[in-house]
């Protein structure tokens, strides 16, 4: 798989861009109103403050406490990058919190304490404790970060949780659960060698010792060597609990006969040497970053019966943390939990590991372009699998319960499964899984217009991250001017130009043009100025000949020019087939709308032909399609000879007998809603529609436009299908993101039903 690169500048636009910072807040309730002012604030918000006044446990029922973390840090450990600052760690906090919120629908705030000192950490993050459901603390330095979360969790009755200690030591549990599967041995017999003595390190030894690892068989080392009895150099309380009767001095000596390897230090530190000496069928967890102690391919030089884990998300076995506390908080706090404890932690780790050794579903499988079976190379469950959220959450709330640290127990656990399931949003996992079977296919694509900035961008994305060769039509000097405009001036050597001055290819597609268009009126004239001064037209004409693999276009140019330019290459008519299919992202639901490009006014077999498409468009998006055509009556009222159409055309598809959920005619909410739905039981839909058939082009681009400006959806499309090549068009409103993203779809060839 390719290696992604991401620069300084694009990191900074990132976080700069559309606003600063990476999240916003939200109201969850009305707030257009006097009656809703009234309610959210004076005089109707007294009744919950007298509520919670008299039983403060209601708090979780008035507030949002009970789906609230707070991510705290002082800024001494930043990542890799040391002590910045509280200010400087804010970023990475701000991360953090997305993260909570992406993977697990739990709502976070960063807050950066610009203190060194322990205690008055201590003591504002203990006043804070009304205000959350939960403290995650984050890239505290050690050994401060020991003190300050053990007398936190003293003193507090909502969870503490240093994630650089606890998260990564259950995800290495995970692993190391698995790992000793495969390998057929015992945990309590095994001798563990852990290079590391910091937060994370200490924190993966105590969770294996609590899972039955034995003191002496566990050997501890920092940068100063073997952590033994009797060692004075370097020591302080928490490497003295974890000091080793041995004679090893070196990581060198106590790797000898080691069945496990857990690192947590530096680049390097582990040599191929020590990998031969140690036990068979060893396990090396090289989890320092952003480079592993050993790279599992000099590791596998030496060694083909070892188990290797990473950091890395670019190696199998990820030990990533956002396996971890994304769902530690959401099980914690749906329990309304005290503590999160250490039960709950080795719950988290076996559910994980139990996960791993599951059938891999093939939605999983799409999103990371390859089929995944447990075994040496998954070992741990990959970040996108779409199970986590109702899988790990009920096995720590079950083991929160049985260890008394539950306010609020949960008594239907399958019902709490269906509403974790519920709350994941289905657009992230299909975009993850489209962008990764692009780095599979490494398609090349060309993005014909070179001389728009957002383009040149979207383009040196695609290259960066790792989805192959980016082809940029237009002129050398023009394209250097705006990369250096836009402060990518380097990137010049990372994309190719082409035009038709510098091609090889032009007599050949000239060729090619005026036999296909010599008898709609084309002469030789007409030919060159199309193929040699047209960049929509000389890049179909590129990939009509087999010089790349897709096609991006349309970001400057309407898209009824661009299809007209296309259609002088291509096949790309309503009668040849050619369908838009526009989907609409929006609060977690995909919708997709059709036909947003090219039927004008489709008649009922149109429509059918658009469904289908629609249908096939959807599946390779690796959604199963229920597609509604509707109209502003519903399944034959009121009558009128403008809906007929869309009432005869689940008769053409029934005719048909097509593989996928369809009917019709029906308003958009009794298609989305199900409510409105349930008052027409004999609808063969098995939930709302996911596809919407409209009647005319003008009511699919309405509804398309009102959506992405009224409701701020995002938009993906129109994705052109029914062409025989995988050509994506643009709107000129199209962000870098987009472009982006219409490149990906056609390096997916989601538009190709061959």
């Amino acid at each position: 798989m390719s290696k992604t690169k991401q620069t300084r500048e694009e990191a900074l636009a990132f976080h700069m861009e559309p606003r600063p910072g990476k999240f916003d807040v939200a109201p969850s309730v009305p707030m257009t109103t006097q009656r809703d002012l009234s309610l959210a604030y004076s005089p109707g918000v007294a009744v919950p403050c007298e509520e919670i006044a008299k039983a403060p446990e209601t708090a979780y029922d008035y507030t949002n406490k009970g789906n609230l973390v707070a991510v705290i840090s002082n800024g001494t450990a930043v990542l890799g990058l040391g002590n910045l600052g509280a200010l400087a760690s804010k970023p990475v906090m701000e991360g953090k919190a997305v993260l909570f919120k992406r993977f697990a629908d739990v709502n976070s705030i960063d807050i950066e304490l610009d203190t060194e000192d322990p205690e008055e950490i201590i003591r504002a993050v203990s006043l804070m404790g009304p205000s959350f459901g939960g403290i995650n603390l984050e890239d505290i330095k050690a050994p401060e970060c020991f003190i300050i979360e053990q007398r936190l969790k003293e003193m507090m009755d909502i969870p503490v949780f240093h994630d650089d200690q606890h998260g990564t030591a259950v995800i290495c549990a995970a692993g190391l659960i698995n790992a000793l599967h495969i390998s057929g041995k015992k945990i309590e017999e095994c001798k563990i060698v852990l290079n590391g003595a910091g937060a994370a390190g200490i924190a993966c030894l105590e969770l294996v010792k609590a899972m039955g690892a034995k003191h002496d068989n566990c050997i501890m080392c920092d940068t100063k060597g073997v952590i033994y009895q009797g060692r004075q150099e370097g020591m302080n309380q928490w490497k003295s609990a974890h000091a080793a009767v041995t004679d090893a001095r070196t990581l060198g000596e106590a790797m000898v006969d080691a069945d496990v390897f857990l690192g947590v230090s530096a680049k390097g530190a582990v040599t191929q040497e020590m990998v031969k000496s140690m036990a068979p069928n060893a396990v090396i967890f090289a989890m320092a970053n952003p480079d592993p102690e050993i790279t599992p391919e000099d590791a596998h030089a030496v060694r083909d019966d070892v188990i290797v884990a990473t950091g890395r998300s670019d190696y199998p076995n990820q030990v990533n943390n956002v396996l971890g506390f994304p769902y530690l908080f959401r099980g914690a706090l749906d329990i309304h939990a005290r503590a999160i404890n250490d039960e709950m932690k080795i719950a988290c780790a076996e559910a994980l590991a139990a996960l791993a050794r599951e059938d891999v579903p093939d939605e999983v499988a799409l999103a990371y372009g390859r089929k995944l079976s447990f075994g040496r190379d998954y070992i741990i469950p990959t970040p996108f699998d779409p199970r986590l959220i109702y899988t790990i959450p009920p096995a720590v709330a079950q083991v929160g319960m049985d260890t008394g640290v539950a306010r609020r127990p949960i008594i239907d656990m399958q019902g709490y499964a269906q509403d974790l399931q519920a709350r994941m949003d289905p657009s992230a996992q299909m975009l993850q899984g489209l962008y990764a079977r692009a780095r599979q296919a490494q398609a090349t694509m060309v993005f014909a217009e070179g001389d728009d900035a957002r383009v040149l961008r979207a383009a040196v994305a695609y290259h960066r991250g790792g989805f192959g060769r980016a082809l940029v039509v237009g002129r050398t000097e023009d394209i250097r001017k705006k990369l250096e405009e836009e402060g990518l001036g380097e990137a010049i050597s990372e994309i190719e130009i082409v035009n038709a001055a510098n091609t090889r290819h032009l007599a050949e597609y000239k060729d090619f043009l005026y036999k296909r268009l010599q008898r709609s009126g084309f002469d030789q004239k007409d030919i060159h100025r199309l193929a040699a001064r047209d960049r929509h037209a000389f890049s179909a004409l590129m990939l009509a000949h087999g010089h790349a693999d897709g096609l991006v276009t349309g970001a400057t140019r309407k898209s009824a020019h661009v299809l007209d330019r296309i259609n002088s290459v291509f096949d790309a008519k309503a009668e040849d087939g050619a369908v838009g299919v526009t989907a609409v992202l929006h609060k977690g639901r995909i919708i997709f709308i059709t036909d947003t490009l090219v039927h004008e006014w489709p008649e009922e077999e149109d429509l059918a032909d658009i469904a289908t498409a629609a249908a096939a468009v959807a599946r390779k998006m690796g959604i199963e399609p229920r597609v509604a055509f509707v109209s502003f009556s519903t399944f034959g009222y009121p009558v009128s000879e403008r809906a007929e159409k869309m009432h005869i055309a689940p008769q053409v598809l029934d005719q048909r007998g097509v593989d996928f959920e369809y009917d019709g005619e029906m308003t958009v909410d009794v298609a989305l809603n199900p409510d409105a739905m349930a008052a027409y039981p004999f609808c063969r839909l098995s939930g709302p529609a996911n596809i919407l058939v409209v009647p005319a082009r003008h009511s699919a681009s309405i509804s398309v436009k009102l959506m992405q400006e009224l409701a701020g959806a995002t938009v993906i499309g129109p994705i052109l299908t029914g062409v025989d090549r995988p050509i994506q068009i643009c709107s000129t409103v199209s962000t870098v993101n987009d472009i982006l993203n219409m490149a990906v779809l056609a390096a997916c060839k989601v538009g190709q039903t061959k």
